[in-house]
């Protein structure tokens, strides 16, 4: 008991939070191009339309009228509006020509413009913990109503029909139209639970922290992402004293994607061991050759030890976590590590180690999205601190190598991390996301990803 009062009294007193991980925000953008797309995928309408001329349990034919068909099915145009704490408000707006043979043996012709409305209401399934939408109160409202039939026909065949078929059977034929849709709509939350490999390195699992929330001016998705390694250990995130927040400068109606700067360090601790570097190469890039003779122009000592030109090979290891912030415009992956240079001898012969050095160095992240993988490329942002822990020739002056070892991590080091990047991280996998014309913002402790629609 103790122990969890001390527990939450120091949360309380460092003012420490669990990080969001990943927040998402459908805007009306994304819903009105869902919806539609469901609607367009289902062809529900002209299913219905199909099945209004069958006859149906129930359902008496209407006197004076045979062979009633539906056709010509107005492309419907539909409206959504989120209700805060509810949904979605839907509108679907169509129109529909009625067929038949009225009692005088003439070829009649109705033309019907109707609303279908119904709340959308946004729950999260029992079972598969996936958010689901479930409609709620469909009405279809007849917007007019034109006949080719004689107007001296009209006030009994029109009224019967309207009062026995419109307002009586269009309920029934309709609001399964909406439903079908929400069908469609759901499916596509499917795939959002789903584990997805980080390459060889582990996955990362987008959970619902919870139900998500409506708006007035969209749906909040909040994420707790499960980041695991090959064996299932979970790789926590940190907790955080400033939690990431959206900006409020988005355009109205539109969607956004947050990653913390937390869960992408999380997501980087399984890439940890390949970022550890042997190289051995004696030419790279622009460097001079990695020789002994070149290493004692910074250190005179190396010559005196190795009168005879030797040629060398570096180790860098990473053996503290590496760290990713965010400041507003920037990014940086902080790098604590060893680098050590061995001097080769003879064939078969182990290497001699010339020192090791700690040391601290930040790389510069550029973010992009490909194949919606969220991508990163770095670049030397600093070197920021070099001390010696050892040395086989003696004390030297490490400050002296600052600018050979900046060199040595720019056309060396980071061409390597560069290539364990190209791995990419999965983002989430719903409503068919294509994150791919996303515009990139970083801000405060996050990455923000502007969604665009193609």
């Amino acid at each position: 008991m103790l122990r969890i009062l001390c527990l939450v009294l120091c949360g309380l007193l460092t003012h420490t939070r669990a990080d969001p991980g990943a927040l998402l925000r459908l805007g009306m953008d994304i819903m009105n191009h869902e919806v539609q797309s469901a609607m367009n995928e289902s062809h529900i309408l002209e299913k219905t339309a199909a099945e209004a001329g069958k006859k149906r349990p129930g359902v008496k034919p209407i006197k004076g009228i045979t062979d009633m068909k539906v056709k010509d099915v107005k492309l419907p145009v539909i409206t959504l509006s989120f209700i805060p704490g509810v949904g979605i408000f839907q509108c679907v707006s169509t129109g529909m020509t009625i067929t038949g043979k009225s009692f005088i043996g003439k070829n009649m012709e109705i033309t019907v413009v109707l609303n279908i409305t119904a709340t959308n209401r946004l729950l999260q399934d029992e079972e598969t913990g996936l958010p689901v939408f479930k409609s709620e109160g469909c009405e279809v409202i007849l917007g007019s109503v034109k006949t080719n039939l004689p107007s001296n026909m009209l006030p009994n065949v029109i009224n019967k029909f309207l009062d026995s078929t419109l307002h009586k059977v269009l309920p029934a034929l309709m609001c399964p139209a909406i439903d079908a849709v929400l069908v469609y709509v759901n499916k596509k939350w499917a795939n959002m639970n789903d584990a997805m490999p980080i390459g060889q390195m582990g996955t990362v699992k987008y959970v619902l922290t919870s139900i998500p929330t409506t708006t007035a001016n969209y749906i909040q998705v909040d994420f707790s992402p499960v980041v695991q390694q090959p064996k299932g250990n979970t790789i926590k995130l940190a907790e955080t004293e400033e939690a990431p927040e959206f900006l409020d400068d988005y355009a109205e109606g539109s969607s956004q994607l947050l990653l913390s700067a937390s869960f992408l360090t999380a997501e980087l601790a399984l890439l940890q061991k390949s970022l550890d570097l042997n190289v051995q190469d004696k030419m790279i890039g622009e460097l001079p050759p990695q020789t002994t003779n070149t290493l004692a122009g910074f250190i005179p000592q190396v010559a005196e030890a190795y009168p005879k030109s030797k040629r060398m090979v570096t180790q860098i290891r990473i053996n503290k976590p590496s760290k990713v912030t965010m400041k507003a415009g920037k990014s940086l992956l902080h790098l604590h590590g060893t680098l050590e240079m061995f001097a080769v001898r003879r064939r078969g012969k182990t290497p001699v180690s010339l020192f090791l050095l700690e040391t601290h160095f930040n790389l510069k992240i550029q973010y992009s999205v490909h194949e919606n993988r969220l991508q990163m490329t770095t670049s030397l942002d600093s070197l920021l601190s070099l001390s010696r822990k050892s040395s086989s020739v003696g004390a030297f002056d490490e400050k002296e190598l600052t600018g050979f070892i900046t060199d040595f991590l720019q056309e060396a080091y980071i061409p390597a991390v560069n290539d364990v990047l190209q791995v990419g991280f999965p983002l989430p996998d719903l409503l068919d996301m294509n994150y791919n014309l996303a515009e990139l913002d970083i801000v405060e402790n996050a990455l923000v990803l502007d969604l665009k629609l193609g």
